[in-house]
């Protein structure tokens, strides 16, 4: 296949280098070329283009089978995700329209599911973010829905959870620099996933995924923090953190919320077996790596 990875960064490098690997003629597209000489190491042809910039997106060579957005939005506010992913999704649809490619997978989050009761959380669950980040990603899924039902637009979402792995990983690394705090008593729900398992379901997605329909892509266990914690401390052999509040919400992007996000459907029909099913595994693999370079 002839591949096109939008947004060829944390995500969209590996997934080209695994896709590279299975044979397919992979392209990748950053908005700098501070990452090309990486690109091209692994043989992925690089492109520079902002994707909220529609005529950015005429100078890359179509057609192509599969395209895949993973862009990010650099740890930017509320106008920076109106950008990328309001009108950066939508010329992706445009652009795309006169010769649409057979798969098209967008990378959302979890963090559009808003429930605060710990409850299960599935596809056909709401997805009503009290925050307006999660509003924004919710307004790019459903130009992304609108156009797979009305215009036969091939996407597939996958509503992505807390990605970790290496240099990733927001309260390990915390951890790790004993800045971390328990918030509250330690029982709002963590739902995660190894980056590699990201790649691994959106490989999956591009195979089998069928369009028009959203996937979770998190492990097989929500795990309370303080369990979380809890593991860390004994693996690590350190103290656990104190206990504090919760941020504040005028301190994060995105409100506090404590579900538990399921994989059901994305295993069930997307065939995908996770290479590290639950945070122990992905996390002792992590540790054994930074072991191994001397890190920890």
């Amino acid at each position: 296949m002839r591949v096109l990875i939008v947004g060829c960064g944390y995500v969209g490098l590996p997934l080209g280098v695994e896709l590279v690997r299975l044979g397919h003629e992979v392209c990748g597209v950053t908005r700098s070329d501070r990452n090309h000489a990486a690109l091209k190491s692994h043989s992925i042809q690089p492109f520079i283009a902002d994707v909220a910039q529609r005529p950015d997106l005429d100078n890359l060579p179509l057609p192509f089978d599969w395209v895949v957005n993973t862009v990010s939005s650099s740890k930017g506010g509320v106008e920076e995700y109106k950008q990328v992913y309001g009108q950066g999704t939508q010329n992706l649809i445009d652009w795309l329209a006169p010769a649409p490619p057979k798969k098209f997978v967008y990378t959302s989050s979890t963090s559009v599911y808003g429930q605060t009761d710990g409850s299960q959380v599935k596809e056909s669950s709401p997805a009503e973010p009290v925050g307006e980040t999660g509003k924004i990603l919710i307004a790019a899924e459903k130009l992304l829905l609108d156009a797979a039902r009305e215009k036969k637009f091939p996407a597939i979402i996958l509503r992505v959870a807390g990605i970790y792995g290496p240099e990733r990983g927001h309260l390990f690394l915390q951890y790790l620099k004993d800045e971390a705090r328990i918030a509250g008593r330690g029982e709002r729900l963590l739902n995660m996933i190894h980056r590699t398992d990201v790649v691994g379901c959106i490989i999956a997605a591009l195979k089998n995924g069928r369009a028009g329909e959203v996937y979770n892509a998190v492990d097989d266990e929500p795990v309370p923090q303080i369990h979380f914690f809890r593991w860390l401390s004994e693996t690590l052999g350190k103290n656990m953190p104190p206990f504090g509040e919760e941020p504040a919400p005028a301190g994060r992007k995105r409100p506090v919320t404590h579900k538990k996000v399921l994989n059901r459907k994305l295993k069930a029909e997307l065939g995908y077996q996770f290479k590290y099913p639950t945070f122990r595994q992905g996390y002792s693999a992590e540790i054994q790596r930074m072991q191994d370079a001397g890190l920890l």
